[in-house]
C-alpha cells in the first residue's frame, strides 16, 4: 500500500468536497415561477378537493383545479363545494388579483369579505414563505379558464344541488 504525501491528500479532498457542494443544493427556481407554484400546489393538494371527480377517486386531470361538484357538509355550518381555481371570469379566480389569492391562502379570507370553509387548510398555508405564496398565485393565475359552477355554499337547513359528504364533528 502507498502512502500519499498529505499535501496531495489534501488537495483531493479539498476538490471532493467542492464538488460535492454543488450537487448539495439544487437550484433555486426565480420567485414567481409556475414551476415552483405548480410544485407547491401538488404538495399542498390543491387537486385532493378543487379537481373535478378527485373525491371519488378520478380526477379530471383535464380540468385540473377546476372546482368540484362534491361538496363537505360540516354540521352546524352548512354545505361547501370547493370553487373553481383556474382563471374563468365568472366561475374562477380570472377576476382576482394574484395579492388577493395570496391573502385568501395565508387568512381565509376571500376578496368579498366571506370566510373559506373551515376544512381549507389555510392556518397551515399561512406560514408559506412570501416567494412560495406568489410563486402558488402566479400558477393559480396561469390556469386555463375553465368555465364551472361550482354549487352552493349552502347554510343550515337549505337544500344542497350537488351530492356531499358530512365532516364528523368530534364530541
Amino acid at each position: 500500500m502507498t502512502k500519499t504525501p498529505s499535501l496531495a491528500r489534501g488537495a483531493v479532498f479539498g476538490a471532493l468536497i467542492v464538488t460535492l457542494a454543488g450537487f448539495g443544493a439544487a437550484p433555486a427556481l426565480a420567485e414567481g415561477t409556475n414551476e415552483r407554484g405548480r410544485y407547491l400546489a401538488t404538495i399542498m393538494d390543491c387537486g385532493g378537493c378543487h379537481t373535478p371527480g378527485a373525491m371519488t377517486g378520478q380526477p379530471d386531470m383535464a380540468h385540473a383545479l377546476g372546482g368540484s361538484d362534491i361538496g363537505f357538509e360540516i354540521p352546524g355550518m352548512g354545505i361547501f363545494y370547493p370553487p373553481n381555481l383556474t382563471s374563468d371570469k365568472e366561475t374562477g379566480l380570472g377576476n382576482w388579483s394574484a395579492a388577493e389569492i395570496v391573502a385568501a391562502v395565508r387568512t381565509g379570507v376571500r376578496p368579498d369579505g366571506r370566510e373559506l370553509a373551515p376544512v381549507m387548510p389555510w392556518h397551515s398555508y399561512g406560514a408559506l414563505t412570501d416567494a412560495d405564496a406568489k410563486a402558488l398565485a402566479a400558477f393559480i393565475k396561469s390556469l386555463p379558464a375553465f368555465s364551472h359552477k361550482v354549487p352552493g355554499p349552502f347554510g343550515p337547513g337549505q337544500t344542497p344541488t350537488a351530492p356531499y359528504f358530512t365532516v364528523a364533528v368530534p364530541k
